[in-house]
């Protein structure tokens, strides 16, 4: 799995011009699920974001976790995360899983943060979806369960 994680003061996520999604303080996180990933992968990530010390403490260090602020994620698939530009002009997406195993995945992924006591709000899987964001810093990280 691949995440794009960004800091935010607020993010919503629209389809269709229906806000399907809001946050305040917390995470955008853009989710990337390749042929590979597992329900492991899901867990080492969700466990790891939600206890990586991103948000500035009182003397403005990143010294707080996501579970320290109270805050919460806005968790948008996004299978561009897979996208290959290598070779020529058009993106090649064959290391993106298929839609039905990368919707199962990202289902358990957001279950696992809620599991942790996180408020998690999505986007519709599969659809074509308007994100806006204020990043926070900016701050933002790739992660991944692969390296």
């Amino acid at each position: 799995m691949k995440l794009v994680v960004q800091r935010v003061t607020d993010a919503s996520v629209t389809v269709g011009g229906e806000i399907v999604g809001k946050i305040g303080l917390g995470l955008l996180v853009l989710v990337g699920v390749t042929h590979d990933d597992t329900r492991e992968d899901a867990e080492y990530l969700a466990e790891k974001l939600v206890n990586l010390r991103i948000f500035e403490d009182e003397a403005e260090k990143m010294n707080l976790s996501l579970l320290d602020t109270g805050g919460s994620i806005l968790s948008v698939s996004q299978f561009t995360l897979y996208g290959d530009t290598k070779k020529g002009r058009r993106p090649n997406f064959t290391k993106a899983a298929r839609p039905d195993a990368a919707r199962k995945l990202y289902e358990e992924w957001n279950t696992l943060l809620r599991e942790k006591g996180v408020p998690v709000e999505t986007g519709r899987f599969g659809e074509m979806m308007d994100v806006k964001l204020t990043n926070s810093g900016p701050v933002t990280f790739i992660m991944d369960s692969k390296a």
